[in-house]
């Protein structure tokens, strides 16, 4: 465990792992400390993972401004990193709403943008609906955990909050491309890895955010982009991946077949496979 010291003078922790040349890895939730990444398929062996735990989660510190947790805010400790580490340019990989932070620094900082690998990404930026979820969700209707997830899942809507954390447990087979015990003991990590305070303050005061001007300093980022999904996933969906896609002039897209929202857990041979590809390609 490293740590350096951001701007703000918030503390933030990061990880190092494998060996090759260095690879920042947001994490998802959000709110999500990094290890759930765990070596993501096996990248560590071509890549020094560097898993950056955002501001008030895993072992970074909490901030004393509570507005400095909002996603495009979290874009600075991004930089910070960089230059910590002394890196002229840098590829980065973010999963799920680690994606939304990944294309915040990349608005921010286009110059510092070696590659981008955005994993299941939300399209929030991009504006859009995950229309596709419902349908996914209905496609493993014929698996034996599917009438209690779907039961939580109504009931999550209405739900005091007193409930719905147990209410979002019994959901997380639709995370994922299999359940068994392997996804299942990964899913059983995000209890104790996620931040409550973290999670409110990623989308706290979004109206304020220039989303616009970000995806129009993405439509001229001249750099490889690839956004991969999973064909089971039920939590961003599917159709995000090309959404997402769109909003860059050099990206490629994949989906992987069997796999949910966190591939490298689903299909990790794939998934390695696809990723260090792509990472030697640029």
């Amino acid at each position: 465990m490293s740590a350096l010291v951001a701007p703000d003078g918030t503390r933030l922790a990061y990880t190092e792992l494998g060996q090759g040349p260095p690879l920042l890895c947001l994490p998802g939730g959000p709110g999500r400390a990094s290890a759930y990444l765990e070596e993501l398929g096996g990248l560590s062996a071509d890549r020094t993972l560097v898993r950056l735990d955002t501001r008030a989660t895993g072992h970074s510190e909490v901030p004393a401004d509570p507005s400095s947790l909002r996603f495009d805010r979290l874009a600075a400790d991004v930089e910070a990193l960089r230059e910590h580490l002394s890196l002229e340019q840098v590829d980065v990989l973010g999963h799920s709403a680690g994606c939304l932070v990944a294309q915040a620094w990349a608005a921010a900082h286009p110059e510092r943008v070696h590659s981008l690998v955005l994993v299941t990404p939300t399209d929030r930026l991009q504006g859009g609906q995950r229309a596709d979820v419902a349908a996914i969700r209905q496609g493993r209707r014929g698996e034996d955990w599917y009438a209690g997830a779907a039961e939580a899942q109504a009931a999550l809507a209405d739900a005091p909050p007193a409930q719905q954390q147990a209410l979002v447990r019994a959901t997380r087979p639709f995370f994922y491309g299999r359940w068994d015990e392997r996804t299942q003991a990964h899913a059983a990590t995000a209890d104790r890895q996620s931040s409550k305070r973290a999670e409110l303050g990623f989308g706290a005061g979004i109206e304020d955010v220039d989303l616009a001007g970000m995806l129009a300093v993405l439509a001229d980022l001249d750099v490889p982009v690839l956004v991969l999904g999973g064909e089971r996933d039920a939590l961003t969906g599917v159709a995000s991946v090309a959404l997402v896609a769109g909003s860059f002039p050099r990206a490629q897209t994949v989906v992987l077949p069997g796999a949910g929202h966190f591939p490298w857990v689903d299909e990790p041979e794939a998934f390695r496979v696809v990723v260090s590809g792509f990472l030697a390609g640029v």
